[in-house]
């Protein structure tokens, strides 16, 4: 049991809530999301019960890769507003009592930033060995065959200097060298600029992307590699990502971020479990939140998922903290996976597991990805990798507020197009229906923020056949037992070693809520309930 004393910090105890900006509300008629817009919105944001809002990239940028491919990381994007917008956002949401973090983007930049200019221009410039540059091989070949994330080879000749420079995206987003200590100091003063205004953390963008071998060796091929899947899957990262100087990277952002009060660092990784909790860092100097994303990765199977939190919660180093993640903005959407109704069990299940939960917008209504036609796409994933119907754009698209023209969203033609059924599905007509997804969402919140058992408790495995997950969550003088049904269809709960007797606090079927249960429960399909347990 953890000690009654010990000092949880906001980000433990609070819920973040991804925006993507250019889909959130734009205020200026573009048909293109700003930061007007979401100060608009913050108030949705607030009564939902978010403590903290993480905002995709807003910074000056061609947009080659919609804000991920940074020209200057210090101001913003016309698009989105000015400095002056983004100070008066960030003083906003403090007001509020809520917290705010940034996306950063430090494994590359985009191609028209300054740096790479320069360290374009000539193979002496100064900043020549900022960037990743290498000689082709002697039978002019590219110098390993290392891939793209987004297709094709990752690097990319320059004919100028004669010699090949490496990009991990597209060829716009050349990869930074971070073993040159010129760039660890900019970026760190890129840090510096933004925690010195107030912002409240950041989300690192490809985090195990960052160093790469030094011997740049081929990568191996990848066996299992299917037809279906990108290109870049062919071959194993082995050397292109996740390298041991990675976390001296890491720890060096840390340092930065406790020489200031309560700031904090979410790593974007795409790993394996026992490779991701190297990243919390020895003795906790590394990031706060490595990000979890087996949620996203795991087939929706009780069984799976429960041994898969078993293995995370058994694998986290001593002081790690957990988190959890349903749905982001490079993933399918969770209803879309999952479908409707399982979506609202996906979501007291993300609510109730011990650790941060992060909520992509709109799934608080149940958004769906839309189908968006070929001559629509603008994702370059997508674009690059065609007939793989790889495209992002169908979990990106723009927020339902209302059954207005655009949703609500814009008056003028949004940037990505709206789903046909957007008039039924929308924040307003949700607000009032206490069967909503927006209710249940709204409801679990509020209860996780009131009990400390689902907001800082322990977290414990309750014995359960498929196609039922069952778990506590407790403190010592509080336990609630979370069943949720993982299937269409009805299911039992009757335990062997464990007996139980409580009230049902939140149904999935709100008719059930208030009930008492002991001993065993049926649940119907699609069901997840919260029993608060009687104190014994």
């Amino acid at each position: 049991m953890k000690d009654k004393q010990h000092k949880y910090l906001w980000w433990q105890e609070g819920i973040i809530y991804q925006i993507y900006p250019r889909s959130y509300q734009d205020s200026d008629g573009d048909g293109v999301g700003d930061l007007q817009g979401i100060i608009k919105r913050l108030d949705h944001i607030q009564s939902l019960g978010i403590t903290a809002i993480w905002i995709s990239p807003i910074f000056s940028s061609p947009m080659a890769d919609f804000g991920y491919d940074i020209s200057d990381y210090c101001d913003i994007h016309p698009l989105f507003g000015t400095m002056e917008d983004f100070d008066e956002l960030l003083e906003a949401v403090h007001d509020r009592g809520m917290k705010l973090i940034l996306d950063l983007v430090p494994n590359h930049t985009s191609s028209e930033h300054p740096w790479f200019k320069e360290s374009r221009s000539s193979k002496d410039n100064p900043k020549r060995d900022w960037y990743i540059w290498q000689d082709a091989k002697e039978d002019g070949s590219e110098p390993n065959n290392w891939l793209a994330m987004f297709g094709g080879s990752a690097w990319e000749w320059d004919e100028k200097t004669q010699q090949y420079y490496y990009h991990a995206f597209l060829k716009e987003q050349p990869d930074l060298n971070w073993r040159n200590p010129e760039v660890q100091k900019v970026m760190m003063d890129v840090m510096r600029f933004w925690l010195d205004k107030g912002v409240d953390g950041f989300r690192v963008d490809v985090m195990w992307h960052m160093i790469k071998d030094d011997q740049l060796r081929d990568n191996p091929i990848n066996p299992d590699y299917k037809p279906h899947q990108a290109t870049y899957e062919k071959l194993i990262p082995a050397y292109s990502t996740d390298q041991p100087e990675v976390h001296d990277i890491v720890h060096m952002m840390r340092e930065v971020l406790d020489s200031y009060d309560e700031r904090m660092m979410i790593g974007e990784i795409y790993l394996p479990i026992h490779k991701l909790m190297t990243y919390y860092g020895t003795d906790q100097n590394g990031a706060h939140l490595p990000f979890n994303f087996l949620l996203l990765s795991t087939d929706w199977d009780a069984t799976k998922i429960a041994s898969n939190i078993n293995q995370y919660e058994g694998a986290l180093p001593d002081g790690g903290w957990p988190n959890w993640v349903l749905g982001n903005h490079d993933q399918p959407r969770i209803t879309s996976r999952v479908g409707m109704e399982q979506a609202r069990v996906a979501a007291m299940l993300l609510l109730t597991l011990r650790g941060t939960p992060t909520i992509y917008y709109g799934d608080e209504i149940g958004m769906r990805d839309v189908p968006i036609p070929e001559n629509e796409v603008q994702d370059p994933q997508g674009l690059n990798m065609p007939g793989l119907n790889l495209s992002r754009d169908p979990q990106r698209t723009p927020m339902q507020w209302d059954s207005s023209e655009n949703a609500g969203f814009s008056n003028n033609k949004p940037w990505l197009r709206l789903p046909d059924d957007y008039r039924r599905v929308n924040v307003k007509a949700q607000l009032d229906d206490k069967y909503s997804t927006y209710t249940l969402y709204r409801r679990l919140i509020k209860l996780r923020q009131e009990e400390p058992a689902l907001h800082i408790g322990d977290y414990r495995p309750v014995e359960a056949k498929a196609p039922l997950l069952a778990y506590l969550r407790y403190t010592s003088d509080q336990r609630f037992l979370v069943l949720l049904n993982l299937s269409h269809k009805p299911c039992h709960f009757a335990p062997e070693h464990f007996s139980f007797e409580g009230t049902i606090e939140i149904d999935t079927l709100p008719e059930r809520e208030g009930g008492r249960v002991s001993g065993h429960v049926s649940l119907s399909g699609d069901e997840g309930m919260i029993i608060r347990l009687d104190q014994s």
